[in-house]
Order: structure tokens, then sequence, then C-alpha cells
């Protein structure tokens, strides 16, 4: 699957199969993070991955909108090192998680970005040393075959922009003459 391809074919996964997704994939996944660009090639980033069943469970628990994450087979924690990087920790620390959502869509994985949830509760429980910031939170696994019909319905009421109401050429609200 080209890039292209995959950026058609990410959406945000919220069932997750039971199928555990293997250290061989796992690793690509997060060679395609480790790629990722960063400010003097800093890469202020680390992952956590959690499997156990009851972590995921106390992570969900903290996620108003990610009760999910108790099914999904890995949670990766991510963190940004606000030490190595104090002003583009998040930035960076994003920019490889989407690399890694990239690779994952490519080798057949969902997953489902969550940015509300605990961060104190986490940090504890998983003994993240205080120099980093959870930045965000993953959802990574095989997707469950189910209709999802509250993403059918969003879909439908809010669809993706038009590629003329998000650009402007040279000067804003200049529409770009360039397209299919």
């Amino acid at each position: 699957m080209d890039v292209f391809e995959a950026l058609r074919k990410r959406k945000s996964v919220r069932s997750y199969a039971k199928t555990s997704v293997p250290d061989d994939v796992l690793f690509k996944v997060f060679d395609a993070a480790r790629l990722a660009p960063s400010a003097g090639n800093v890469q202020p980033w680390h992952f956590i991955v959690v499997k156990e069943d009851d972590k995921r469970s106390r992570i969900a628990k903290g996620c108003r909108y990610g009760r999910f994450l108790a099914e999904s087979p890995v949670v990766i924690v991510a963190c940004g090192d606000k030490k190595a990087s104090p002003r583009w920790y998040a930035v960076e620390t994003s920019i490889a998680l989407e690399h890694l959502v990239l690779a994952a869509t490519a080798l057949g994985l969902g997953t489902c970005w969550i940015g509300m949830f605990n961060r104190k509760d986490i940090c504890d429980m998983l003994k993240i040393p205080k120099k980093f910031e959870v930045v965000a939170l993953m959802a990574l696994g095989y997707p469950r075959k189910k209709a999802d019909l509250w993403a059918k319905i969003l879909h439908a009421f809010r669809p993706k922009k038009k590629l003329e109401d998000i650009v402007s050429v040279e000067i804003y609200g200049e529409k770009p003459k360039w397209g299919p």
C-alpha cells in the first residue's frame, strides 16, 4: 500500500478483534515512528507499549471518550521529553505518532488517537519520569468487523472539507487553481 492509499484508508477504530499484534508488526510501526523528523534531530519521543489487561483497563477508566482502550490489544502511551525539546516535544511526538498511524494502516491495523486522559494516573502507574509529558494515547490493534453507526452518521453530517476550503495561495482567501 502506498502512502496515499494509507491516507485514504486510515480511520479512527474504536472496536478491536481479540487478536494480539505480533512483535514483528510492532517493530515495523515503531520503526516508522523512529524515522519521523525533529528539530536538530533531537527525537524527543518515547513510547510505552501497554498490553496487560489490567493496565489497559485502568487507562481506559481515566478516558472519558476512550473506554474502548480496554479492548484494544495495545495501548501506546506517547511521551515527549520536555527537557530535550522544551518548545517542540509535543509537535514532534505527534509527527512520530502520525508516522506510526500510517504504517499501522498499511499493515492492516487500526488506530485511534486519544487526547483526553488522566495524565497523573498514567504517569504514576507506568513510572514515567518527570522530564516526560504524556502527549497522547493511541489504541492499536486489528479492527473488529462491526458496523460503526456513529462514524457513518458523523461523516454524513460532517464530511472532509474541500481542498479550496483549507488552502489559500499567497494570501488568505485566494483559492488554488490547481487540482484534478
